[in-house]
């Protein structure tokens, strides 16, 4: 039980430092190398170890699935990867990894949202929590109408966490593989290859020199593949069946705290009243939310 209970903790603080700190390591990307060519790169070599991974483990078998489950994986991939993590991608190039870990941190809000769009009620104190998220949101945001922070940026991270949600929410819905690894590298190859899509139709790869890319950017990526999408992936899904589910789901208010304090530590961004307001009000919100679905 000991030892059951460590590596619970173990596996659930890689979540929060590992997930925490991807807002970081996408800002010091960015800052040399284009964000869709990046982006997509950093998912297809994680896509292709993870099922490389499968394979040895399990058997070639493992990697099968129906053309349904791909279609269905297809997809949830485009969402999450290409929608969710490349819009925040493109936004970390004129805003702070901070400010954009916030205003991803509404993401259980917009799951609220869908889920009474399809017919469930969620609970009073639920929807208390959306509408309190949703000032904190706004608090969060004005700095982009004041001019002071890029608005563009801003809208893209607030886009790409409500298509996270999207995708987060057909995943429950579609047939997807058995095996959850298997379905993830279908999912990370799909929507890296979107990526590299998106990246050449936006014209990414002229003058594109890869001597001219920083040796951090280098480092950050490297460690958004091996630590942001397998270690904190792999852990998280350990923890999905091996810890209550309303332990899990903390990291969604511990990951923009651990992104906010690592961007004002290591990228000097500045900790302004809004980011600090809102990012209170909105990880209060989160709480709320969190702590009132796991007694349902």
């Amino acid at each position: 039980m000991r030892t059951s209970t460590t590596r619970v903790w173990v596996a659930l603080a890689l979540v929060y430092v590992v997930w925490g700190s991807t807002y970081l390591g996408i800002r010091i990307v960015v800052e040399t190398m284009p964000p869709f060519l990046s982006a997509g790169a950093r998912f297809i070599a994680a896509g292709l170890v993870l099922a490389a991974l499968v394979a040895w483990r399990d058997g070639p078998a493992a990697l099968k699935a129906t053309r349904a489950q791909v279609r269905s994986a297809v997809l949830v991939g485009l969402l999450l990867v290409l929608g969710g993590n490349g819009l925040v991608v493109l936004a970390e190039t004129t805003i702070p990894s901070g400010l954009a870990a916030l205003l991803v941190a509404a993401v259980p809000m917009w799951l609220v949202v869908l889920r009474a769009g399809s017919g469930d009620r969620p609970a009073p104190r639920t929807l208390a929590g959306v509408l309190l998220g949703l000032g904190g949101l706004a608090v969060l945001t004005s700095p982009g109408f004041g001019g002071e922070i890029g608005l563009g940026g801003v809208l893209l991270v607030l886009a790409g966490s409500v298509l996270w949600s999207l995708g987060s929410f057909s995943a429950a819905k579609l047939t997807l593989p058995a095996n959850p690894f298997t379905g993830s590298a279908y999912q990370m190859l799909a929507g890296g290859t979107g990526g590299i899509v998106v990246g050449l139709c936006r014209g990414e790869q002229h003058g594109l020199d890869l001597t001219s890319y920083s040796t951090a950017s280098w480092l950050a990526l490297g460690y958004l593949v091996l630590f942001g999408s397998l270690v904190g992936f792999t852990a998280y899904v350990w923890l999905l069946r091996a810890a209550p589910l309303s332990l899990v789901a903390t990291y969604a208010y511990v990951n923009p705290v651990v992104a906010v304090a690592l961007g004002w530590l290591i990228l000097d961004e500045a900790l302004t009243l809004p980011i600090l307001l809102g990012g209170a009000i909105v990880v209060a919100a989160v709480c709320v939310i969190v702590s009132t679905e796991r007694r349902r």
